[in-house]
């Protein structure tokens, strides 16, 4: 089955195919600036674009995945002078930290990360282009527009109203949009290029129209056109990037080129994250990161299952609940894949969950439903399910040690396509610190409670609390932890 996902630009599910057959498919997305760590709405969207990726290698295509650093913006220059750091140690510091978060995660390494910095005569060619064709100007104070009106097409991305578009003060998610506050002859237009400020400290570079820095949007067109071409197959990002910053990447590409309709041929957003029912903030103490989820005690693999969940295109709303659902849920595929592995005569530690291009020709199995739903739209949630389906189908059969063997085959694949590692909690560490006396009270008070003995279970809990022990129970088992 062809993999289909859902096109923003044509409001369709389109297939999925490189537009070139003898070249990789190029796939850019935005990445993250680098001025604090990665919260947990970043990686939402950058999980389901590594999903995406997977998706395409398991079945045998090529990706060129490129992913920008977003290294020089109003944050950054500001909170670097905060700390009294250069803005190149700043950012390097960050995008370390979003580097590690990303590999505890299991995130693919894009094959491009261009940073803006290191690409900024690159971003300024391109404002040459616009100037020279009309569509950008120079203000009196050398910092350089984008000319809104001389785009027939502008907003055909987030189907805008032309004659109502008068500003670009919010996004398309309704918030506040700071960027690019400059004097400028029409109040929709954008900023290309912005004239040095004394807030900007050292943070300037030389450009024709004088010292400066570029702005945000244009990194963007500039350096997935150079690594990717004028066209490309698809770009992804966050709902909240669908206007402006993808509407105005399209506008400087295709203008800057002089074609009309070139630059991505896919767009794929997905939708926000919430957090306990409302948007993440600091005010409210809902905003996550990595190293907040691990030190409550989750793993980085819960942390992943938790976020790809729910379907890309609707909001998923997070909660410590649904990281303790996500715990069980990986425990549940773990039982079921040691199930197979003792009939394989394989162990966990030999179980790996990386493909060969060998073993993406091999047999699905049971999990062949799993992968369709992948397919469709990249339903993960429908994926998930049909994995447990699996597994109970499997319960009930007879497997030889050969059919068990492709079985995990099919396992390990749509493992791979999700992101997902087996066997890297680290519980048994915190089991080996409870004493054998404490263990057996909990596990005569579990076997009580599976056995709706409520009288005998509260019993048991209380002689643990007196002992200075508690039972964190869940669906499909319980911790013992010291009060």
């Amino acid at each position: 089955m062809p993999i289909q996902l859902y096109d923003t630009m044509s409001r369709t599910t389109r297939t999925l195919s490189p537009g070139a057959p003898e070249k990789p498919f190029g796939m850019y997305c935005c990445g993250p600036t680098v001025y604090g760590p990665a919260h947990i709405g970043n990686f939402r969207t950058f999980l389901l674009q590594d999903v995406l990726r997977r998706t395409l290698e398991v079945d045998g295509i090529s990706v060129r995945h490129v992913r920008n650093i977003t290294d020089v913006d109003d944050k950054t220059i500001r909170r670097s002078q905060e700390e009294g750091k250069t803005l190149a140690d700043f950012t390097a510091a960050w995008t370390k930290k979003f580097h590690d978060d990303c590999a505890a995660l299991n995130m693919l390494p894009p094959q491009v990360e261009p940073s803006a910095v290191e690409h900024i005569p690159l971003q300024i060619a391109m404002i040459e282009k616009l100037v020279a064709r009309g569509n950008a100007y120079v203000a009196p104070d050398g910092s350089v527009y984008f000319k809104v009106s001389s785009d027939p097409e502008y907003g055909k991305l987030a189907r805008l109203d032309r004659d109502a578009l008068r500003t670009q003060a919010t996004n398309s998610a309704g918030d506040a949009n700071a960027a690019d506050e400059y004097t400028r002859d029409n109040v929709s237009d954008f900023a290309l290029w912005k004239a040095r400020k004394p807030e900007d400290g050292p943070n300037f570079w030389q450009s024709p129209w004088g010292e400066g820095r570029p702005g945000w949007h244009i990194e963007c067109s500039a350096m997935s056109t150079h690594y990717l071409g004028e066209t490309f197959d698809l770009h992804g990002g966050g709902v909240d990037l669908c206007f402006p910053h993808h509407e105005n990447e399209i506008a400087q590409a295709e203008c800057s080129c002089g074609h009309h309709g070139t630059f991505a041929r896919h767009w794929f957003h997905s939708a926000h994250l919430m957090v306990d029912g409302a948007k993440m903030s600091k005010s409210l103490g809902n905003l996550y990161t990595l190293a907040d989820l691990e030190n409550k005690g989750f793993s980085p693999m819960a942390v992943r299952y938790a976020l790809i969940s729910g379907h890309y295109r609707s909001q998923l709303n997070f909660t410590i609940k649904s990281l303790e659902d996500a715990t069980a849920a990986l425990e549940k595929i773990e039982k079921g894949a040691r199930k197979l592995l003792e009939k394989a005569g394989i162990t966990p530690e030999e179980f790996s969950q990386e493909i060969s291009v060998h073993e993406k020709n091999t047999a699905w199995g049971a999990f062949e439903p799993a992968w369709l739903a992948l397919c469709e739209d990249l339903n993960i949630p429908g994926a998930i399910g049909k994995i447990f389906s699996a597994f109970g189908e499997l319960n009930k059969a007879e497997l030889s040690k050969a059919d068990a063997g492709t079985q995990l085959c099919g396992l390990a694949k749509i493992l791979s396509a999700l992101g997902l590692k087996l066997f890297t909690a680290k519980k048994d560490e915190a089991a080996s610190d409870v004493p054998a006396e404490i263990a057996a009270l909990g596990e005569q008070r579990w076997s009580a409670k599976q056995a709706k003995n409520w009288a005998e279970a509260d019993r048991l809990r209380n002689e643990l609390a007196a002992l200075g022990w508690k039972s964190l129970d869940r669906k499909d088992g319980y911790t013992l932890e010291k009060i």
